[in-house]
């Protein structure tokens, strides 16, 4: 699920000033720090419903059939060796095999094969999480009404010329009559929204309804649309949401459009048959078990347990959950976006959420073993 902008990226800049994890241009990319802890340590633990997390790391598993074992787990994740297929394979056939919706069998079956290790940076384990979810829209087959803003798919010439027609460009009509018109939605806002959170579903005006998702952009780097809003003073920090921006955006479109303008990027995208939206992971993303993070430092398909407040309404968020994502906008070893799924309450609960909080990798017992002897692991 791939995203042209970070997601809540005026939000997520806020809170790493915030708490001052920024890293000045030029540095270099913080460097993970692991240390081993007890499922005893890990508040809400005993509580937690670990069943409804199993599907969603069977997904995950999925993915591994046919790969040889000595493959590693995720080769994008370049921070650590988390572990060779053959690791994790008969890891899988166990939860496989677990009684379904049985929170305690699913427990133990963690408790007894995964070691829990705190990720951190520089002695620091505290990270920023927010929240992200696939947006529902209205939209029309043809132009008419008010149906007036295109969703285009990809140009066949895309590959081959790069960059390709900034944002300006394309919408004054530089790919108009070319018959790459997805779809048609309302309101400039509405693809934008569509853009940053990189797939939606939209109900036609037959009474039908589509899937898009994202599918290339047009080459040119991002410039965050609402951190351009926030820069530019059209709204206050505080309370500082995707609704919000919405809403800003939809009362002036003229001002809107000048600044929407600044960012040059632009993305595609096609219609996609099936069940949800599908992560960067390839499995279809499970609501609030999916976990968007930096693949750099930790790889998909690991399962963690994440602990974190709302900093807005000191709502806590702990839960067992798996790393089935990316976004341009989770960068960092602390760092992820929760996917809250779709409709109404997943569009409020995903653009609000903006929290503090730590995340446990749980590594099975013999990678953490092999791991145990790096200069990753560290006392606490």
């Amino acid at each position: 699920m791939r995203k042209i902008a970070g997601k809540l990226s005026a939000i997520t800049a806020i809170a790493v000033l915030l708490a001052g994890c920024a890293a000045p241009f030029g540095t270099q990319s913080p460097r993970l720090s692991l240390s081993p802890s007890t499922f005893d340590q890990i508040r809400g633990w005993p509580q937690n419903t670990a069943a409804s997390a199993v599907p969603a790391f069977l997904k995950s598993c999925a993915r591994l059939t046919g790969r040889p074992d000595a493959a590693p787990l995720d080769p994008a994740a370049r921070s650590a060796d988390f572990g060779r297929v053959g690791d994790w394979r008969p890891l899988c056939r166990d939860a496989a095999a677990l009684p379904r919706g049985d929170d305690v069998a699913a427990r133990h079956f963690f408790e007894a094969n995964f070691l829990p290790v705190l990720a951190g940076h520089g002695g620091d384990s505290d990270g920023v999480f927010t929240g992200y979810y696939e947006v529902e829209l209205k939209g029309s087959r043809q132009r008419q009404g008010p149906y007036q803003t295109p969703v285009y798919r990809r140009p066949p010439e895309l590959a081959a010329l790069q960059p390709y027609f900034d944002r300006a460009a394309i919408e004054d009509g530089a790919l108009s009559g070319r018959g790459l018109e997805v779809l048609w939605l309302a309101d400039p806002a509405d693809l934008l929204t569509l853009q940053t959170q990189g797939s939606g579903r939209v109900r036609l005006t037959d009474g039908t309804t589509t899937r898009l998702v994202y599918d290339g952009n047009n080459g040119r780097p991002t410039v965050a649309v609402d951190q351009l809003i926030l820069a530019h003073g059209e709204l206050p920090a505080a309370r500082f949401t995707q609704n919000a921006v919405r809403a800003w955006m939809l009362s002036y479109p003229a001002r809107a459009q000048a600044i929407r303008r600044e960012d040059p990027a632009y993305a595609f995208f096609r219609e996609r048959q099936g069940d949800g939206p599908v992560g960067a992971a390839g499995v279809v993303l499970t609501p609030e078990r999916s976990l968007a993070v930096d693949r750099h430092y930790v790889p998909l398909g690991m399962p963690l347990w994440l602990e974190a407040t709302d900093r807005y309404t000191g709502t806590q968020l702990r839960r067992l959950m798996v790393a089935q994502d990316t976004g341009d906008g989770v960068q960092g070893p602390v760092r992820g976006d929760v996917f809250w799924g779709s409709g109404p309450g997943a569009q409020t609960r995903g653009s609000d959420l903006y929290a503090g909080g730590r995340y446990w990798l749980l590594l099975p017992r013999t990678v953490a073993e092999r791991l145990s002897a790096t200069r990753l692991f560290v006392t606490r």
